[in-house]
């Protein structure tokens, strides 16, 4: 009899992805810095909506506007400054990341890297 993880369409997605998940045996500390950049782009777009609430981009404005959110809005100053440092630790967890591909040889698989380095080349337009 067969388990109702591999058996049921949405366990099965479950499964695939964190039961059985076909990563090497030697996994070490430097595979999860992919799951830190999800978590420093979400702290990224968080604090960016919070702050994009009260700044203003207008040039007579926009230094007030910033004053403002570090004075008079509540934990403004720690919004602001989370969303500089995660640019900065996101940036860091990314050259982690591309750094542990070159490290184990992640070039060979062709198509991945390739959408890698596409994504890589967006997030440097970007920003």
């Amino acid at each position: 009899m067969t388990n109702i993880r591999k058996v049921h369409p949405l366990a099965k997605i479950i499964n695939n992805s964190l039961i059985d998940l076909p990563a090497p045996s030697n996994i070490s500390a430097w595979w999860n810095f992919g799951s830190l950049l999800a978590v420093c782009l979400a702290l990224q777009i968080l604090t960016g909506l919070f702050l994009a609430m009260h700044y203003t981009s207008d040039t007579t404005t926009a230094f007030s506007s910033v004053t403002h959110i570090c004075r008079d809005v509540n934990y403004g100053w720690i919004i602001r400054y989370m969303h500089a440092n995660g640019a900065s630790m996101f940036f860091i967890c990314l050259y982690m990341h591309v750094g542990r591909g070159l490290y184990y040889g992640s070039y060979t698989l062709t198509e991945t890297w390739n959408i890698g380095i596409i994504l890589l080349f967006t997030i440097y337009a970007t920003a």
